[in-house]
């Protein structure tokens, strides 16, 4: 699992992610993020990876880390 910034523009998808929650409610919001995350998963497709990043995403919001 990288865990080191590889996106090369981070300020632009940011910017992108944040304009694509524009106008929704908060349940559409929820399941953008959802379809988001099953699409990059999909992409990623390996099983060890996702769990691993599932594990430390889950970590890092109990630890109250960003």
């Amino acid at each position: 699992m990288n865990t080191q910034p590889a996106i090369p523009d981070p300020d632009g998808f940011y910017a992108a992610l944040v304009a694509a929650h524009e106008g929704l409610s908060d349940a559409q919001s929820a399941q953008l993020h959802a379809a988001l995350v099953f699409l990059l998963a999909n992409q990623c497709a390996q099983q060890e990876v996702l769990l691993a990043c599932v594990a430390e995403a889950r970590r890092t919001v109990l630890d109250g880390e960003d």
